[in-house]
């Protein structure tokens, strides 16, 4: 079944004496242009640093490494991840910003075990990513991989609009609505829970339909397994709206165009140590630590 996690995975570079390595992050981002120096003279008693990249210039997809190291929040593992493109390398997330669902690592902590990590003292959690793809008269004119979330958007004039989804082939509801959003389980503690959906586990294969301010009530977000196939069809033709996929936009649409979204063949891979623990993550990340207090 399309939800049960799978098995974490040993990493790929035990047993190498100098695993290569990718250096990247935003070096506008606070303190990454000093992290980086300081791993720069650190790495190299362990692994070959093949790239550093803090502009992302480079296409990462042609970048033969065993895993990357990416500087920053969320936002630049996404980067990484879209660089990657159908390669993806495991990838170790250094927490420099807030929240960073993603990041598992804070700096101090991440040179402590640098030397474990590199020895592959760690295990590869994969995680399912989806496919968009834009088609007008059956051709595709747009495709992108994403590991967060589709949505369609709109803008001016702002007002509610119809959305057809269909899964599998067959007609499943019309949404009226301001948007509507697809999202991994990566990507559920993104844009689906600030528009209301659930929290799904990162490491499951599924997917959260969720409407944006849907004019019935009765419209819920829904989750289905990961092997589904969900297309959508906007009505009105003079009523544009865009895709966007993790952020950016993919393509506008109108009623000539159809959105369809599938289970992407890579898997994104992030590095995580041995005690990880997915509830702990939400705990910290979300401040699930509020107590009852009784009266006095």
């Amino acid at each position: 079944m399309t939800l049960t996690p799978p098995h974490p995975k040993a990493p790929d570079w035990i047993g190498k004496d100098r695993p290569r390595v990718m250096l990247l992050g935003a070096g506008n981002r606070p303190h990454v242009q000093e992290e980086t120096e300081r791993l720069l003279h650190v790495l190299p008693q362990f692994a070959d640093v093949v790239l550093t990249d803090l502009n992302w210039e480079s296409d990462l997809s042609q970048v033969e490494a065993d895993f990357a190291i990416v500087l920053g929040g969320d936002g630049s593992i996404l980067g990484a991840s879209r660089s990657m493109g159908h390669n993806q390398t495991p990838i170790i997330g250094v927490n420099m910003g807030n929240l960073g669902f993603l990041t598992t690592f804070t700096p101090e902590v991440f040179v402590d075990q640098l030397a474990s990590l590199v020895a592959g003292e760690c295990q590869i959690m994969e995680h399912m990513m989806l496919r968009c793809q834009v088609l007008k008269d059956n051709e595709v004119i747009a495709e992108r991989i994403g590991l967060n979330e589709m949505a369609i958007l709109g803008g001016p004039p702002f007002q509610i609009r119809t959305i057809d989804l269909y899964v599998d082939g067959l007609l499943a509801t019309s949404y009226s609505c301001d948007g509507l959003i697809i999202s991994t389980p990566v990507g559920s503690t993104a844009h689906n829970l600030s528009a209301g959906g659930p929290i799904l586990r990162a490491d499951l294969r599924a997917f959260v339909v969720s409407p944006i301010n849907p004019h019935t009530l009765t419209m819920r977000p829904v989750v289905d397994t990961g092997d589904r196939c969900f297309e959508m069809h906007l009505r009105g033709a003079e009523r544009k709206m865009s895709v966007v996929v993790d952020g950016r936009v993919l393509s506008p649409i109108t009623s000539d165009h159809r959105v369809r979204v599938d289970q992407a063949e890579p898997r994104f891979k992030l590095v995580a140590t041995h005690d990880h623990n997915y509830y702990r993550t939400l705990r910290e990340k979300l401040g699930w630590g509020g107590q009852i207090e009784h009266g006095r």
